[in-house]
């Protein structure tokens, strides 16, 4: 017996718990594949496995459907892999460990994976059932979604025949997602000279900020572990004299950092003096938050004195400029959907090598002009600290297509079962969906899901009441497709 075995839907939450065993960050996914492949072999449907884990599953339609055009479902595979701090959770070897509290699905010190986990789960419960109507299942599992999306890039989907493509890749319950933004990993390599120094050793931290996807939640405002840690960082170099040793903290491009830990050499006299500034700045940063930040921890540790290997005085002056002053967060809202983000960044990953300092950014735009001038401002940065980049991940917008017909279906649907019209909107966040669109023209695509709350951070969990919401609704849609 599961952890999920007694709640409703069953047949869903059966192979999200299945799911939850494999492990299946980004990058990692081949288990998850043949796990796939193997519930395909399993239920003898057609299935194709490429080179980069992407599975295919094919079934024929139920008794009075089978000569309907297919419907196409799809989601991906990888999870963002988060954990808490004190956690020894092995993402490349170890199953989640669920729990359910107050009606909700969540995984013990790390992310739930409900993005999009649930996705998969759905389109298995379909393809595995003998009772639900549906016509014709082609069901699309992409890997490496959440870092650049190269499943969709990779797959091919010429042998596919609907037109009709339910994306299950939205979180928030009764919101139809009709386009997004397109956008790209930056990341920039700050070169830094050693030299040695004599001092005490301080070790700052920053735990306990939120965190959240960079997509859905960038517009919340909440704390970023980097940038915070810039401000610290400049704020002390205006009193003091101190090298930085490393700056390193952040889990991933697309997740608004919550921790960063940076490790300076000050004067012995000196230190004092830095702890009580910390603390100081701890408090006026707090009370700008208003309460939002409500775990927010910034704290200053002192250790040794001895002589370090640590930053020359310019690359310390330069690796602080950069991550004080790099633009983060909103840049623009959409005038079209004026409650909607056009153009955001995020400081995802900050990381010290033997020779740089690599800081990682996601950059989103539903403007293609405006991604080009948000390369712009980040070369000028570049430019400005003498640092190097990479462009990656690049991935095109998704736009709302006028003449959909599988949209007003839903949105009829939705309204004959919920009493209420769904909420049609663009999303900030990256989908596949313009991606897929590129290969196969012809995809009338909507995007939905259940309520998922703080995806990409140890927070996250999938509402049990809503999936089972969406599960009707699902198959409320796939009966309509005759």
């Amino acid at each position: 017996m599961g952890i999920l075995s007694n709640i409703e839907p069953k047949e869903v939450f059966y192979y999200f718990e299945e799911l939850s065993r494999v492990p299946r960050k980004t990058f990692y996914t081949k288990k998850a594949s043949d796990f796939c492949v193997e519930f395909a072999k399993t239920h003898h449907l057609e299935y194709v496995q490429d080179e980069v884990n992407n599975v295919i599953i094919k079934k024929p339609g139920t008794p009075g459907y089978e000569n309907s055009e297919p419907v196409i479902l799809q989601g991906h595979l990888d999870m963002v892999a988060v954990k808490t701090p004190e956690s020894t959770h092995d993402f490349e070897n170890d199953p989640l460990d669920l729990f359910v509290e107050d009606g909700m699905i969540g995984a013990k010190n790390t992310s739930l994976g409900g993005d999009d986990g649930i996705a998969i789960a759905f389109a298995m419960a379909i393809l595995a059932s003998d009772n639900i109507p549906h016509p014709p299942i082609e069901a699309i599992f992409t890997t490496d979604e959440e870092i650049g999306m190269y499943g969709a890039y990779a797959i091919d989907l010429s042998e596919l025949k609907g037109k009709k493509c339910l994306n299950i890749d939205s979180e928030i319950e009764g919101v139809l997602t009709v386009g997004c933004a397109g956008g790209f990993v930056y990341d920039t390599y700050i070169p830094v000279e050693w030299s040695e120094e004599d001092g005490v050793e301080i070790t700052l931290s920053i735990n306990g900020l939120q965190g959240g996807h960079s997509g859905a939640e960038i517009q919340k405002q909440r704390g970023n572990a980097h940038k915070i840690m810039g401000r610290v960082l400049n704020s002390l170099a205006n009193t003091y004299d101190f090298n930085l040793l490393s700056t390193d903290g952040g889990s991933a491009a697309n997740v608004i950092a919550q921790n960063n830990q940076t490790v300076i050499v000050a004067e012995t006299e000196q230190a004092e003096a830095i702890v009580n500034a910390v603390s100081a700045l701890k408090e006026e940063i707090s009370a700008e938050f208003l309460g939002s930040e409500p775990d927010f921890i910034l704290t200053a540790t002192i250790g040794e004195s001895k002589t370090v290997k640590a930053f020359d005085a310019d690359s310390t002056s330069r690796v602080i400029t950069y991550l004080y002053g790099a633009p983060n967060g909103v840049q623009c809202y959409d005038r079209t959907f004026p409650s909607n983000v056009e153009t955001s960044l995020n400081t995802g990953i900050v990381e010290t090598s033997d020779n740089t300092v690599r800081v990682r950014f996601q950059v989103r735009s539903s403007l293609k002009s405006k991604l080009e001038d948000m390369k712009n401002v980040m070369n000028m940065w570049c430019e400005l600290v003498g640092a190097s980049y990479e462009l990656s991940g690049e991935y095109p917008g998704w736009s709302f297509y006028p003449d959909s017909t599988l949209r007003p279906l839903m949105i009829k649907i939705y309204s004959d079962m919920f009493g209420t019209e769904p909420t049609v909107e663009t999303t900030h966040g990256g989908l596949e969906c313009g991606i897929l669109i590129d290969k196969k023209a012809d995809l009338d695509i909507v995007s939905f899901g259940p309520n998922l709350p703080d995806v990409h951070s140890v927070k996250e969990r999938l509402d049990i009441a809503s999936t089972a919401r969406s599960w009707e609704y699902l198959k409320a849609v796939l009966k309509a497709c005759k």
